[in-house]
């Protein structure tokens, strides 16, 4: 018995000695901000099966006995349209001074809506993966981007059906504007990316940041021009800094984009404000700012992930 112990004392300090030799590994993000996005890169680059599964039991998950399925990534959508068109065009009369009216609030839902679930969806992408991330290390990033790859597929869905309806109404047009596509999806999904980041990480410490955000894409939806014109906040506020301030809204520029791409009334310099490219260029270079930013405040906070959970 003595020598069974005497065996396993030796091979207890056999390993940690091997420990004490192997070299130092720092665990987060490097000092370096740029380092730390290209590390965490190769990271879920390595992961991408685990990114795919993560997204597929996503979208699963939620249409999960559902007779309908994925044809509910719609009905949300559908059912705003009708109201927003019924009340907002006909009893209000907003439809009056907006041509193709059902076409121009389905445009605006449509990049809303991608937005909308972006944010909602990676800020409780860290505490509903709590199981996971407690038990086995992925990178946490791959988390929240699960949740982007989850909305981008109900936006295709979304964004079919848009088309669909251009075509059958028959205002759809192939033109150069319909580039303006490519610069609004980019900044909806790196201001989602950026912002989800870092509201998934601050949830898990202050659980009440989920229904700041509820209140927070309530607001959005409104201050955007989804079911009102942009030309009708420049009737009000004039030709000032309080109408850049609105115009320069990240969603409200991505929204003026998909508008002068498929909207009938969006080649009309008069309904979109000037320079609306450049525009959409500086501000996908700030969300691009944000998105370093963001990640490093990510990589600060996730060290703590599965003690706060």
């Amino acid at each position: 018995m003595s020598n069974q112990n005497n065996a396993d004392s030796t091979n207890r300090d056999t390993r940690f000695a091997a420990i004490a030799r192997a070299p130092m590994q720092v665990v987060g993000a490097p000092s370096h901000a740029l380092g730390g996005v290209w590390s965490s890169a190769r990271e879920i680059w390595g992961q991408r099966e685990m990114l795919d599964l993560l997204i597929r039991r996503d979208l699963k998950a939620r249409y999960k006995d559902s007779a309908l399925g994925f044809l509910w990534s719609l009905i949300k959508p559908l059912t705003q349209l009708v109201i927003y068109y019924v009340v907002m065009g006909k009893f209000l009369g907003a439809a009056g001074g907006i041509p193709d009216f059902a076409v121009y609030i389905f445009t605006g839902l449509t990049v809303y809506s991608l937005f909308s679930e972006i944010i909602s969806s990676t800020t409780g992408s860290i505490v509903g993966n709590s199981g996971l991330i407690k038990k086995i290390y992925l990178p946490r990033e791959i988390f929240p981007l699960a949740s982007v790859g989850s909305a981008l597929f109900n936006f295709l869905i979304q964004f079919s059906i848009l088309i669909a309806a251009t075509l059958a109404l028959g205002t759809f047009t192939l033109s150069p504007n319909l580039l303006f596509i490519l610069p609004s999806l980019f900044i909806v999904v790196v201001y989602g990316l950026a912002f989800g980041l870092l509201l998934s990480a601050v949830n898990v410490y202050m659980r009440d940041i989920q229904y700041l955000v509820e209140v927070g894409l309530m607001v959005l939806l409104w201050a955007s021009p989804i079911v009102y014109s942009w030309t009708m906040v420049g009737d009000q506020v004039g030709d000032s800094i309080l109408l850049d301030i609105y115009t320069n809204n990240p969603v409200t520029l991505a929204v003026l984009g998909f508008q002068r791409a498929l909207w009938s009334g969006g080649t009309d310099s008069a309904n979109s404000p000037e320079n609306l490219l450049l525009r959409l260029a500086i501000a996908g270079i700030i969300g691009v700012i944000f998105v370093l930013i963001f990640h490093r405040v990510f990589a600060r906070l996730q060290g703590n992930f599965a003690q706060a959970l």
